[in-house]
């Protein structure tokens, strides 16, 4: 097992390296054999440490490979730390990473840079796979930053278009904000605690802090602004729905099963300095309660396919931090993998819509699409089945754990409550979305498009979006037994199974018997008003755009010297003019010198006797 562990990143890192200095000599079609294949000797790997490990004791597994580097008390290790949970994320990343990968082999099969692209996901992979199994918060950073850089890489990479340009830098300044708050909280962490070190930064904070110190909460508080910029939570989502412009396997891979994910891993790992941070880890709750509500209103208001999906991943990552605001450490980590599964087949569904239909990504220019592309159809049935939580699926399972915990947890009937009506939403845009686009009348002729590569993967994802639920890793090894969900009082759960049928009830009624009029209620005093808000995200592209967006354009505006270059322009101009006065007294002149002479000896005779 610890021989094997170190191939597993090295794996698409060494692909990567292959399709970057192979542009030009690799023949075409050994490209997605190279970027494909070497995901899927990672998920092969992985597959053979997982079976070790889980047929094992339990017992986490640390490989050292050298020392990173040494500064006085800091020497982190190059480490990898195996143990359930990031034995849960390793199956996430390279074995839905690894179907992503093989549909991406027939979507961008005539794109002119798919060699760029599989390098780029093959590296994407690679800062993930680090990310997860880093033994120390040094080499997690470093897997961090580089997920952030590979993500502006892919989000921008069809970079001809201006609008996908912007949409990558907003998306790596946006997640900049939160990593500026995570690399402060590991400078305080390494202070107070003298080690980066996860296990015995976690055991030294147990023995350093007690429960509600405020050094431990600034801690706490630190990571979460992390989490929240790279998991797209209030306030730094806004860069998710943006970051659609990407190619669509993209969108499920980064911004759907693992990057997004990365801040849920982060607080999860570091559950033990939580747990000293009740305020904190209350306010991750609220965090995602309120995210997921917000998020949800706007989903039900958005037309294109993927940023329906965008706001909708928003809202379940939501759900991620309310399980981790409550203590329901494995509820959250359940709902990661549950998740990845059905969040990924909409998403490739979606490329599958957006392949065979022209690029079309407006869902009321659809309609009808259930007959003319059926496996996209049944993908986007068995997909938001899970995405709504409908009994019998995987996010069924996962989302009522959430929800039972929310109702026993330190939020009690108001965390619950939104996060039911959360679930409510939920149902009412994945149905709004179903019956638009695959129900009615059918505005335009589309022919599914899709070879075995884009197929394939489809067929297993709704295999594990149905059946996924029924896998778990034990995870009492990592959070102990204590975390397990009690048992809520009669009928909770029915009403937590009940609230996702009222939206698509309502959804039926509106969009697809089409009993009442959306344009109507759209129309109204009060609609209209509330559309535009949601449209809009709630508005926190308007304020970020004037309260730092434009005040910082404005002071580039009136800065183009640059103040600061003007001091040092200023410094050497001075220097230049005293050089060329001081140069007009070097005359040759004798009598000159001499008068010189005589006139500053006199003067300092003068000076001395009036002194």
């Amino acid at each position: 097992m610890q021989g094997l562990l170190p191939l597993i990143p090295l794996c698409p890192l060494l692909g990567c390296l292959a399709l970057i200095f192979g542009q030009g000599l690799m023949p075409r079609r050994a490209v997605p054999w190279v970027g494909a294949g070497s995901v899927g000797l990672a998920a092969l790997l992985t597959g053979m440490v997982g079976g070790q490990f889980l047929g094992g004791s339990l017992e986490p597994v640390t490989v050292t490979l050298w020392t990173w580097l040494r500064s006085g008390e800091l020497g982190p290790d190059f480490a990898l730390y195996l143990d359930a949970l990031s034995l849960s994320m390793l199956f996430i990343v390279t074995g839905v990473g690894f179907l992503i990968h093989v549909y991406s082999a027939g979507f961008m099969a005539d794109d002119p840079g798919s060699a760029r692209f599989f390098a780029y996901m093959n590296l994407f992979v690679a800062a993930m796979l680090i990310l997860v199994l880093a033994d120390n918060l040094v080499l997690l950073y470093l897997g961090w930053e580089g997920v952030g850089l590979c993500s502006y890489l892919l989000i921008g990479f069809w970079y001809q278009e201006p609008a996908n340009g912007a949409a990558a830098r907003k998306a790596f300044v946006t997640t900049r904000v939160g990593d500026t708050a995570l690399a402060l909280g590991l400078f305080l962490l390494f202070t107070e605690l003298r080690t980066l070190d996860i296990q015995p930064l976690m055991e030294a904070a147990l023995n350093h802090w007690t429960s509600g110190d405020p050094t431990a909460s600034l801690a706490a508080l630190l990571l979460l602004g992390g989490a929240v910029g790279k998991s797209a939570q209030l306030p730094l989502q806004t860069w998710l729905p943006d970051a659609m412009a990407g190619p669509t396997p993209i969108s499920a891979l980064i911004h759907a099963a693992t990057m997004v994910t990365a801040g849920v891993y982060l607080i999860a790992r570091m559950h033990s300095l939580f747990e000293l941070a009740p305020d904190v880890l209350l306010l991750v709750a609220v965090v995602g309660s309120v995210t997921l509500l917000m998020a949800g209103f706007s989903a039900l208001t958005q037309t294109d396919i993927k940023r329906i999906l965008a706001y909708s991943t928003i809202s379940q990552i939501g759900y991620m931090f309310l399980a981790l605001g409550v203590g329901a450490w494995p509820a959250a980590v359940f709902h990661l993998m549950t998740h990845a599964y059905f969040k990924a087949l909409l998403f490739l569904g979606a490329g599958a819509v957006i392949h065979s239909y022209h690029h079309e990504h407006d869902i009321f220019r659809m309609g009808g699409l259930r007959q003319r592309l059926p496996v996209a159809f049944w993908s986007f049935v068995f997909g938001s089945a899970a995405l709504m939580a409908l009994p019998f699926t995987s996010g069924y399972y996962s989302k009522h754990e959430i929800l039972l915990a929310a109702y026993a947890g330190r939020g009690g009937a108001w965390l619950w409550a939104g996060g039911l009506f959360g679930a409510m939403l939920t149902g009412l845009y994945s149905a709004r979305l179903l019956f638009v686009a695959f129900f009615g009348r059918a505005n335009t002729h589309a022919s599914e498009q899709l070879g075995l590569s884009m197929k394939l993967p489809l067929f297993v994802l709704c295999g594990l979006s149905l059946l996924g639920g029924f896998w778990v890793i034990p995870l009492a090894s990592v959070f102990g037994e204590t975390a397990v969900v009690p048992h809520p009082p009669d009928g909770i759960g029915l009403i937590s199974t009940f609230a996702p049928l009222v939206g698509i009830a309502i959804a039926a009624a509106f969009y697809w018997q089409r009993l009442y009029s959306s344009d109507n209620l759209m129309a109204s005093s009060l609609g209209q008003p509330l559309y535009r808000l949601w449209f809009s995200g709630w508005g926190f592209d308007w304020l970020y755009a004037r309260a730092f967006v434009e005040p910082f354009k404005w002071f580039a505006r009136i800065n183009q010297r640059d103040g600061i270059d003007g001091v040092y322009r200023g410094i050497a101009a001075l220097a230049r003019a005293g050089h060329a006065q001081a140069s007009a007294a070097q005359n040759g002149r004798l009598r000159w010198y001499v008068a010189s002479l005589v006139s500053g000896a006199v003067l300092v005779v003068a000076l001395g006797a009036w002194w």
